[in-house]
């Protein structure tokens, strides 16, 4: 079959790969209809995550039809459509018990990795780094689905693909920031971050009954983006301050929820910027954590920030003395998608979340190099760029 591979350093190639095969009986066999790229694949290009090796297909937000169970498998037949969280979780385990299903034990392939970066081991990712099991990733014509009962979700048949495909990543994302972040009625919330997850995250914070949320960014055709589609309020970074914005629009006194959903290759016209970039490459930091800083030093006092955008390790100038004396209230998680993405499906299909608008650039798999050079790149105005099979 054909897939999208990482052979290197801003280097993805179309190649012949293996058809995926059944290990266990809780697999299942899907044949991918769409799969998106995402910013944190970036992360990848780069070689910011060093844990990948040549001919790692790559792709983690996808739905497609299934074509074969496993014996242990009884949630899906033959021929339904399905989309598929990014986090494969047994459903289990501890944390899946408690809806923490991103940091399923069970599921993550060589745990060492990340036990010994961050004292334990999340759960397991298609196509994102042999750090998260080095499971074969959805940019494929057919994709294998470990525990598919727990891992894939059934589709409504109100909700046409490209809207699905959403929901398997970006969707729950985004609204698992407005959530555990505490966003309740009345609030004012600030969103870092114009992609997909911030979009969705800042569409979340609205339909939990926020009064006024504002996103932040420096690409106009990304904000305006937000604006049309949710009628949010926007902040270019690069000709406005956004500390006296958020202060102007909040009376002087901060958002009550901030949430950062840039991550760790973060951007800035400050001199931070500078700053993170030669330490990161000089290797005496890891992430640019720019857009954490100011979330912490813009949220009123006593307020939350929640952390969507993926770090990979230790950061330099942590405001720890800000976050402290103002008492936030500071958390962050990779996605547990499971616990949204069924109730998230109902809201697409009632019309009032909408997903597919977020597909700027749809293309064949054969052009997956280019999709990913105009999305690096920001051609195009190119929001996300999806692969039809």
């Amino acid at each position: 079959m054909k897939a999208l591979c990482w052979e290197g350093i801003n280097d993805v190639r179309v190649q012949d790969v293996p058809d995926p095969k059944l290990l266990g009986d809780q697999d299942m066999i899907l044949k991918v209809r769409l799969s998106t790229v995402c910013g944190s694949d970036l992360h990848l290009l780069t070689g910011h995550i060093p844990f990948m090796q040549a001919g790692d297909v790559i792709g983690h937000e996808f739905m497609g039809e299934v074509v074969e169970v496993g014996s242990g498998v009884t949630r899906h037949r033959p021929g339904d459509r399905v989309v598929v969280c990014s986090f494969i979780v047994c459903g289990r385990c501890w944390y899946c018990r408690n809806e923490l299903y991103s940091l399923c034990d069970n599921t993550n392939t060589n745990p060492a990795i990340t036990q010994h970066l961050w004292g334990a081991d999340p759960g397991g990712i298609f196509g994102y780094s042999h750090a998260m099991g080095g499971f074969r990733g959805s940019h494929a014509e057919y994709v294998r689905v470990p525990f598919a009962d727990h891992t894939a979700i059934p589709i409504p048949e109100a909700v046409e693909d490209m809207s699905a495909l959403f929901a398997s990543d970006s969707v729950p994302t985004g609204w698992m920031g407005a959530d555990l972040g505490g966003v309740k009625p009345g609030d004012v919330v600030a969103v870092w971050g114009c992609g997909a997850v911030g979009q969705m995250a800042a569409r979340a914070a609205q339909l939990l009954g926020a009064e006024r949320v504002l996103v932040i960014d420096r690409f106009d055709y990304r904000l305006r983006q937000a604006e049309l589609a949710f009628g949010v309020e926007t902040i270019n970074y690069a000709d406005t301050s956004v500390g006296e914005a958020l202060l102007e629009a909040t009376g002087g006194r901060g958002p009550d929820v901030c949430i950062e959903a840039v991550g760790c290759e973060a951007h800035s016209t400050g001199p931070q910027y500078a700053y993170d970039q030669v330490k990161s490459k000089l290797k005496l930091e890891m992430d640019r954590p720019i857009a954490v800083r100011e979330a912490i030093y813009n949220c009123r006092k006593g307020g939350s920030v929640f952390v969507l955008g993926v770090f990979t390790g230790l950061v330099d100038k942590f405001p720890l003395g800000a976050l402290m004396n103002k008492g936030l209230t500071v958390r962050g998680a990779q996605q547990h998608g499971q616990r949204y993405i069924p109730m998230l499906l109902d809201r697409i299909a009632s019309g009032e979340l909408v997903t597919n608008h977020l597909a700027t650039h749809v293309m064949p798999l054969s052009e997956g190099a280019r999709g990913y050079e105009i999305f690096k790149k920001k051609e195009d105005d190119c929001v996300r760029s999806v692969f039809k099979l």
